[in-house]
């Protein structure tokens, strides 16, 4: 179920929620505050962020949240601001709390491309780092094209996320540092990627060789920022 932006919901969903609950249904709550949107800059989305997660779980008796804020220019949840919010709301509650707590990926970059695994792997990284329990995705082209998610990049946030567990803070945060200014000035034309069908052999569903080397220098740049996959 998704709250409505920002700190808002509806009668319909409501009434969703209550009919799960009398269902004894797992609940699984969502929400995205916008980075410059409503809420302001990076300070305020992580305060906006920080209260939606504790009125799902207090007002919406959800068991999971499931988190992802978004870049009200890019669409994405791994820019540079984006991702400091994220961190710094999920550390907030970590520290205090026994929530259950997730994340979910939209990258600006398509399947089959470098960036769009550099995306996803700075994402996973923030999120192991700070404490969440869960991520969701990828749902690479900012989810909103057809055909453009393949597991591949799923495989990148999970390995991202054990190369990064138990990793210190000021390590984590110079890596990121190196990560995010290895695609951020690829934001106005990021590189559109390949369709599901054009970088899987459908019938096996396994990545082409294509696909495969593009993940291999991914691999090697992560090195050079200084966490080895």
């Amino acid at each position: 179920m998704s709250q409505l932006n920002e700190l808002k919901i509806d009668n319909a969903g409501m009434t969703m929620i209550a009919g799960w609950a009398t269902a004894a249904s797992i609940i699984m709550m969502e929400q995205m505050p916008i980075f410059g949107g409503y809420s302001g800059g990076v300070e305020e989305t992580a305060i906006c962020d920080v209260a939606t997660m504790l009125a799902s779980f207090a007002l919406f008796d959800c068991d999971i949240h499931l988190d992802g804020p978004i870049h009200i220019r890019w669409g994405t949840t791994t820019t540079r601001e984006t991702l400091q919010i994220a961190a710094h709301a999920a550390v907030a509650l970590d520290r205090n709390t026994d929530l259950l707590l997730a994340n979910q990926y939209y990258t600006l970059a398509g399947p089959c491309t470098e960036m769009c695994l550099l995306e996803v792997a700075a994402q996973a990284i923030a999120d192991t780092a700070s404490g969440r329990e869960l991520i969701s995705g990828s749902a690479s082209s900012k989810g909103v094209v057809k055909d453009k998610t393949t597991g591949m990049e799923a495989r990148m946030m999970g390995e991202a996320a054990a190369a990064a567990a138990g990793m210190e803070i000021p390590t984590v945060n110079n890596i990121l540092d190196n990560i995010v200014a290895s695609y951020k000035d690829n934001y106005p034309k990021p590189p559109p990627g390949k369709r599901f069908q054009e970088c899987y052999d459908v019938k096996e569903i396994r990545p082409t060789d294509e696909y495969l080397d593009v993940y291999d220098r991914a691999l090697r740049t992560l090195s050079k920022c200084g966490i080895d996959i």
